[in-house]
């Protein structure tokens, strides 16, 4: 490693965002956004479907196909005070699918709304789910950091809990939007491949691919493949420390099947990442690698990922190849189909990219960890690229436009 990254400086990283660059809804339709290409220190810009023309035959594209979560529950309290829970992360089952098929009881962590006006007492939500009426209730347990454990129970055994959500939940859309959700954000904040419920943010660099591109690209013999990295709030949260070391990253739940681990294997080690969930995630998975290279017996917790776990490696850097053939034994051995397991990941300048050669990713805020992870992808070059999206009118953020960086 060239330089470590915890005393980079985050006020390195500004840039003036006017609020009406920030797109409040994405276009009409999702493949028609501006595509700005970075080639080799090269900016140029074209529409999102001419995305093929840029990949070679024969590369691995690589997406994140999670499903953004109706995560946001409203209660009102019998003195009028309007409370939101907006589920974070499972608690009580952990694990994403078992805590949705679960039929009168799971616990969260949440961040609470309007905190001060529920101090205690259990908040009641009267409901009809596919025609059964029910009683949700909500009990606030422990604080943990700046969430709390909140225990939900609802008196019908035919409804789960992926069923409440998905009738009285709200889509979070990002708070910089400063707008309330609508019906279209259902649709076209989940990109179209989205599978597996868990997220609270989409991974919205795949949200302007459309089924004609996806065919254009597999027509090229490009190949697809797909891993779920579950975003958190986290993604949003502000670095507000002056140097990076002060910013503590969110924890992320990744799976990755033993078929994706054998592809990119076959495809040396290399990969185009489909936004910077799929970066973190084909990232973390060389660091697990390397984690079983030198510890074979490993635990579950001990392939977590940790913050500054790359900047740390001592001796010679074992292969792309190398790392995820530990990962594949790993699988052998316990006989696993699927790798689960988390990251806390943090990519910044000073980072040796180990598996991604190429991303597709939309812009992102100022003095955000994304902003990093991309500086350190360009090698520093990232002004060059934001610059001249300023300059040529492309839309920012979530439902903003696109761009592929090849470095």
């Amino acid at each position: 490693m060239k330089q470590d990254p915890r005393h980079i400086r985050i006020s390195e990283f500004d840039y003036p965002l006017p609020d009406e660059r920030i797109a409040k809804f994405p276009l009409p339709v999702r493949d028609q956004s501006k595509l700005l290409v970075y080639r080799h220190g090269q900016v140029s810009e074209d529409v999102f479907t001419s995305l093929p023309d840029y990949i070679a035959a024969g590369e691995l594209m690589v997406f994140n196909n999670t499903k953004v979560i109706q995560a946001r529950l409203h209660f009102r309290k019998e003195t009028g005070a309007l409370i939101e829970v907006f589920c974070l992360e499972p608690a009580l089952p952990a694990d994403y699918a078992l805590n949705f098929q679960q039929t009168g009881h799971v616990a969260w962590l949440c961040m609470i709304g309007n905190l001060k006006k529920w101090k205690e007492g259990i908040l009641r939500r009267e409901m009809t789910v596919k025609g059964r009426t029910l009683t949700l209730t909500a009990e606030r347990g422990e604080c943990r950091g700046t969430s709390h454990w909140v225990d939900f129970r609802w008196d019908n055994p035919e409804v789960t809990f992926a069923d409440i959500l998905e009738v009285f939940g709200e889509l979070p859309i990002p708070p910089y939007l400063n707008r309330a959700t609508q019906e279209s954000d259902k649709v076209t904040y989940q990109t179209v491949y989205s599978k597996i419920k868990g997220s609270v943010a989409a991974p919205t660099a795949g949200l302007h691919f459309t089924a004609r591109v996806l065919d254009a690209l597999r027509d090229k013999g490009v190949d697809l493949e797909e891993l779920t990295l579950h975003v958190g709030a986290g993604t949003f949260k502000p670095v507000k420390s002056e140097e990076i070391e002060g910013h503590e990253m969110h924890t992320e739940y990744i799976s990755v099947s033993r078929s994706t681990i054998d592809k990119l294997i076959a495809h040396g080690g290399r990969a185009v990442a489909v936004g910077t969930t799929s970066v973190r995630t084909l990232e973390s998975l060389y660091h697990i690698g390397v984690t079983l290279l030198n510890n074979p017996d490993a635990t579950e917790e001990e392939l977590h990922v940790r913050q500054w776990q790359p900047y740390d490696m001592a001796g010679e850097a074992p292969t792309s190849v190398e790392a995820l053939t530990a990962v594949r034994a790993y699988l052998d051995r316990h006989g696993m189909e699927t790798l689960h397991t988390s990251t806390q990941i943090i990519i910044a300048p000073g980072y040796d990219y180990r598996i991604v050669k190429a991303m597709v990713t939309n812009f992102h805020q100022p003095q955000s960890t994304l902003l990093l992870l991309v500086s350190a992808f360009v090698r520093g070059d990232w002004r060059t690229i934001y610059d001249y999206a300023l300059a040529h009118d492309f839309r920012f953020l979530s439902y903003g436009d696109s761009s592929l960086l090849i470095p």
